[in-house]
């Protein structure tokens, strides 16, 4: 993919820059801090972050004023300063019916005013830690303290990041494009007028379909977003782990939610050979035998269906690749052992519900092992995986009861420093292993 650069001009008479990639159905990518395209386009993390959103459809961005190739002699900011930017580009390009997404600071207000009212033109929108109220964001002695350092200094994006999924070369390369993207001078003047903004004429305006994310430790804070979430009539609320409202910063988890809110199809997932250390999960249904018996095959294989999409929503979720599914139960490798985890709980807790209303509950086993698996085809030419960290994961897997997930030592210590929860089971005898493993039960209920 390539971008194409460019311009047009507002109302009041200023030139913005905007840039195209991907072809299809239109998604315009509202400003809301400054930024330049062609540094955003040569960074390896945001053209993958770019790439991805743009796979299937026509993404559509600009610099907004006083910024990257856009007009930069300008001292005239506002909301409805900077909504004609994001007006012009959609006028200049005869768009009639779009998708609207918004990250960045200011990008939320700009993308609710204009979908308030223009709501014949806005198919979708898409709000990343938006905000309702300037004003309460900070208390105003921080307010006027944080307005004179970053106009002096810019805005110190690599104080306001904790994600640990970004690392520090990304988080580095992030600050650099911004500093070079806008005067210090313009971005002090730009954080003034977002303590400033009010939306909440706006709010009850708004009622086309909407997904929202909002990180947990925002410098937005987080009960603005969820405030905004509970008030719209047709909305999808995601909250985010970390701190960090950057684009990139939980990137794989933001192009998988948007992809699928605006009904593009799920990006291809990598084969199980592009990662060196995989994390195997097994999952296997408790009394399947049985099963088949007390309900004959039809209406156990109505049950078997039901335990099929249930864990296939689930990997495709958590980026999970199913390798092989064996009548009963899966396999499944990630590239991440907090994915995988994260993925089994999740299992669990969809089966859980399930059962409160089915008329016959699922009960499922899961085991996890991380390691080094062979990757090559089986005799169909599927891709699949074997060696030792796979026959391990499987018989972690045959340990554990119904409604529980076992791990191995190997996967504890890769989620270290993580939010999750271990029984000791301690070293246990797995068939075919001479040595006994240790292995570690999940508290995923608490």
């Amino acid at each position: 993919m390539e971008q194409e650069i460019g311009f047009c001009r507002t109302s009041d008479g200023l030139t913005i820059a905007y840039a195209a990639v991907g072809e299809g159905s239109p998604v315009v990518y509202a400003s809301g801090w400054p930024t330049q395209m062609e540094k955003e386009w040569e960074s390896e993390s945001s053209r993958s972050f770019l790439e991805s959103l743009a796979e299937g459809c026509q993404l559509i961005r600009y610099d907004m004023r006083g910024s990257g190739l856009s007009d930069r002699d300008t001292n005239d900011f506002s909301l409805e300063t900077l909504t004609r930017d994001l007006d012009a580009v959609i006028d200049h390009l005869s768009l009639d019916k779009f998708d609207l997404m918004s990250m960045g600071m200011l990008a939320g207000p700009v993308a609710m005013q204009y979908a308030a009212e223009h709501p014949e033109k806005v198919r979708r929108l898409v709000l990343s830690s938006p905000f309702i109220r300037g004003a309460e964001m900070i208390s105003p002695k921080r307010r006027h303290a944080l307005v004179d350092y970053v106009s002096n200094f810019g805005m110190p994006f690599t104080q306001f990041t904790d994600d640990p999924e970004m690392d520090m070369a990304t988080v580095r390369d992030v600050q650099e494009r911004q500093d070079v993207a806008a005067s210090t001078k313009v971005q002090g003047a730009l954080l003034e007028m977002a303590f400033g903004i009010n939306v909440e004429h706006l709010v009850d305006k708004i009622t086309l379909p909407t997904l929202i994310f909002h990180a947990k430790k925002d410098g937005i804070p987080f009960k603005q977003g969820r405030e905004l979430a509970s008030r719209l009539p047709d909305v999808k609320f995601i909250p985010l782990e970390g701190s960090s409202s950057a684009a990139q910063s939980q990137a794989d988890l933001k192009v998988r939610e948007i992809r699928q809110f605006l009904g593009l199809a799920p990006l291809a997932k990598a084969s199980p050979a592009a990662q060196d250390i995989n994390t195997i999960l097994f999952t296997d249904i408790v009394g399947s035998t049985a099963l088949t018996q007390r309900l004959g095959d039809e209406k156990a294989r109505e049950v078997l269906r039901e335990h099929e999409r249930i864990v296939r929503e689930q990997l495709s979720t958590y980026d999970g690749a199913e390798v092989k599914t064996m009548g009963d139960g899966f396999m499944a490798s990630f590239g991440s052992a907090s994915g995988a985890l994260e993925c089994a709980i999740s299992m669990q807790k969809a089966f859980g519900a399930y059962n409160e209303s089915a008329e016959e509950p699922v009960r499922i086993r899961i085991g996890l092992n991380a390691g080094e698996p062979i990757a090559e085809d089986d005799p169909d030419g599927r891709g699949d995986l074997f060696g030792t960290a796979v026959i391990l994961a499987a018989r972690i897997a045959a340990k554990a009861g119904g409604g529980e997930i076992l791990v191995s030592n190997v996967v504890r210590q890769l989620v270290a420093g993580r939010s999750f929860l271990f029984n000791d089971r301690g070293d246990t005898e797995l068939r075919g292993f001479e040595d006994p493993v240790r292995v570690y039960e999940v508290r995923w209920r608490e």
